[in-house]
């Protein structure tokens, strides 16, 4: 399957199960991350559902370029119902994260539940584990970073996280990942911080199947022209 890694990854944080489901069956109907995100917090939304319940989920999504030379592919596309609008509602973020979320092989997180102590996401390679973040609780978003990445002892692991702002479910706070990229719009960071999820990181070496990646390749470097 082209442009997608293949996998919608799902955990349930007050269960702290962790199940996929293929990517395959919505990839004919849904147009990119944006559109298949959509679809996906219908079907795992009940109506009514406050934006600060573990019921309300909040889902990442990537689009069928993220992770290949394309220009402006390295989106993702943040859905949930937002605590402003109480309103589904999205927002999104650059920077590498979501390439790295291919890589490892997932298309989307959808993510429900509540845990009951701090936690944070380890995603790597198709292994993903639910860790403690009890000693991440109260840091900013750049000392939690990088203390993630020395704890895994990899400066390349990627991470999006919240702050204290997140923490005390400040109904405009942000996600944020590497030095400001951040999913600044509808308060995706006190939804994840309702949810006791302090940060997602994630590791990846596979790679994203092109159908024909030399016209790809010509194409995004046509594009690049353009934009210059």
């Amino acid at each position: 399957m082209y442009g997608w890694a293949g996998n919608i990854l799902k955990i349930d944080l007050s269960e702290g199960t962790i199940s996929t489901e293929p990517t395959e069956a919505y990839v004919d109907d849904y147009i990119g991350g944006r559109g298949l995100g959509v679809r996906l917090i219908y079907d795992n939304y009940t109506p009514g559902t406050d934006p600060f319940d573990p019921g309300n989920p909040l889902i990442f999504n990537v689009g069928p370029l993220t992770g290949t030379a394309m220009p402006g592919s390295g989106r993702v596309d943040v859905t949930a119902v937002s605590p402003m609008s109480k309103l589904r509602a999205k927002s999104n973020f650059g920077a590498y994260w979501g390439p790295e979320l291919k890589y490892a092989g997932f298309d989307h997180i959808v993510i429900k539940g509540r845990a009951e102590k701090p936690c944070y996401l380890w995603i790597s390679d198709g292994r993903v584990e639910i860790r403690s973040a009890e000693h991440l609780w109260g840091k900013d978003t750049f000392e939690t970073q990088k203390a993630i990445q020395k704890e895994l002892a990899d400066p390349e692991v990627k991470v999006v996280c919240i702050g204290p702002a997140g923490e005390r479910l400040v109904t405009f706070a942000c996600l944020i990942t590497e030095t400001g990229d951040a999913a600044g719009r509808t308060g995706k960071g006190a939804v994840m911080g309702s949810k006791n999820l302090k940060a997602i990181a994630v590791r990846g070496f596979g790679r994203v199947e092109v159908a024909h990646p030399n016209k790809l390749l010509e194409q995004s470097i046509k594009v690049i022209e353009q934009m210059r």
